[in-house]
C-alpha cells in the first residue's frame, strides 16, 4: 500500500481502527479502539428512551446490535418507526421488523426524534480526524460481519451460504475474500461500501485470515505445509484451513456457546476432515466445509486471534500479534488483501 489509508475493523463491541501512513513505521501509525457503531447508535436510543422520546431510525443496512436496547424499551412502551432501507439492520423481513410493534414509513413521523444508522458515516471520520490533526484519505478499508441476504431463512444457514460459496465458486481464492465491489448477497458490505463513498470491503471474518497471513512466517508455513487459522471473537468464532493461496475449509460457531476443550475438540475434527456440517449446525453453530483437495492434510499449526483467544489457552495453538497490536490484526490484514488483490506483497 503505497498511500495513506484509513483502516476499519467493525465488530459487535468495538470498531478496531489504523490510520495508516506509508511512510512510518507501523508502530507509530495513528491508532482507535471505538465503540462500534452498533453500541453507538444504542447508547443514542438509550439516552432518547430515558427522556420519553420516540424515535425513527433511518439511514443504511448496519450493524444490528443496537436492536436488543431497541427491543427493551419497546417492552417499556417506547413507539419507534423505521425508514424501510434502515430496517434490515434488523431483519431482512420487513413483516418481521413489523411484527417487532416497529412502524415502517418513508418519513421521520411528528414527534419523533431521528436516530441515523450506517456502519459508516463520513461526517464522524471527517471530524474526528480533524480533530486529530489527520487529513481524510482517498483509501478505505472496512470490515464487517455480513450474513447475507434471506428473508424466509436462518441467519445462520445464510451466513455460512456465504462461505459455502465461495469455497465452491471461488475456489477457496484468497484474492476473492475481499471486495471493489461486493457480492449481491452481502447487502451490508454493499450498504458499508456505499457509505464509504469508495474503497474495498470484507467481511471481519477474511480480515482476520488476512491478519494472521500479514505476519511472514505464518505466510510461509501456509504456503509450505499448510495451517489452522482460528478467530476468537466476541460473537462468532471462525476457522480457516489455509494451503498456497487458498482456502481449504472453514468453520463457523457462536464463541458464547463454546469453552476450550469443546473448541478445541471441535478444531482437532475440522483439521481432519471429520467434522460434518451438520454436527455444527445442529450444536448451534453455522457450519463446517472442507473442500475434497484438502486430502486429509494435517493442517497444522494452529494460529489463535481474536479478543477471546483466551479461550484455548493451554492448548496447542500459536497466539499471534501481527504488527505488534492483536486487536489491529483486522486492520493489518485488509492491507494484506488490498495488496493480494492488485499483485503486490505487503507483510509486517
Amino acid at each position: 500500500m503505497d498511500q495513506p489509508a484509513l483502516c476499519l475493523d467493525i465488530g459487535s463491541g468495538t470498531q478496531d481502527v489504523l490510520y495508516y501512513l506509508p511512510e512510518r513505521e507501523l508502530e507509530n501509525c495513528p491508532k482507535f479502539i471505538l465503540p462500534s457503531p452498533a453500541v453507538m447508535v444504542g447508547q443514542r436510543i438509550q439516552k432518547l428512551a430515558a427522556a420519553g422520546k420516540k424515535v425513527y431510525l433511518y439511514g443504511y443496512n448496519m450493524g444490528g446490535g443496537f436492536a436488543r436496547v431497541l427491543m427493551k424499551h419497546l417492552q417499556t412502551g417506547l413507539q419507534a418507526a423505521v425508514h424501510p432501507e434502515a430496517a434490515y439492520a434488523m431483519s431482512d423481513s420487513l413483516d418481521n421488523v413489523r411484527a417487532m410493534g416497529i412502524e415502517i414509513s418513508q418519513n421521520c413521523p411528528q414527534g419523533y426524534a431521528p436516530v441515523f444508522l450506517s456502519d459508516y458515516d463520513p461526517g464522524f471520520w471527517q471530524s474526528y480526524l480533524a480533530q486529530a490533526g489527520l487529513d481524510y484519505p482517498e483509501m478505505i478499508l472496512a470490515g464487517a460481519q455480513d450474513h447475507g441476504f434471506h428473508p424466509g431463512g436462518s441467519n445462520r444457514l445464510g451466513r455460512f451460504e456465504i462461505w459455502r460459496k465461495f469455497l465452491s465458486r471461488e475456489q477457496g481464492d484468497l484474492k476473492k475474500l475481499i471486495f471493489d465491489v461486493p457480492p449481491e448477497e452481502m447487502t451490508r458490505l454493499i450498504s458499508l461500501k456505499q457509505c464509504m463513498g469508495g474503497g474495498l470491503v470484507c467481511d471481519t471474518g477474511a480480515a482476520a485470515l488476512f491478519g494472521a497471513l500479514f505476519v511472514p512466517e505464518v505466510e510461509e508455513l501456509a504456503e509450505q505445509q499448510g495451517i489452522c487459522v482460528v478467530n476468537a471473537g466476541n460473537s462468532h468464532t471462525i476457522a480457516f484451513l489455509v494451503y498456497r493461496g487458498r482456502v481449504m475449509g472453514i468453520y463457523e460457531h457462536h464463541t458464547g456457546m463454546l469453552d476450550g476443550e469443546k473448541l478445541w475438540a471441535q478444531l482437532e475434527s475440522f483439521r481432519a476432515g471429520r467434522l460434518s456440517n451438520e454436527e455444527v449446525f445442529e450444536d448451534r453453530g453455522h457450519g463446517c466445509r472442507v473442500l475434497d483437495e484438502a486430502g486429509g492434510r494435517a493442517f497444522g499449526p494452529v494460529f489463535l486471534l481474536g479478543p477471546r483467544r483466551r479461550i484455548l489457552e493451554g492448548f496447542q495453538a500459536h497466539f499471534l500479534c501481527p504488527g505488534g497490536d492483536m486487536m489491529l490484526a483486522g486492520c493489518f490484514g485488509m492491507l494484506k488483501g488490498a495488496a493480494l488483490l492488485n499483485g503486490r506483497k505487503f507483510n509486517a
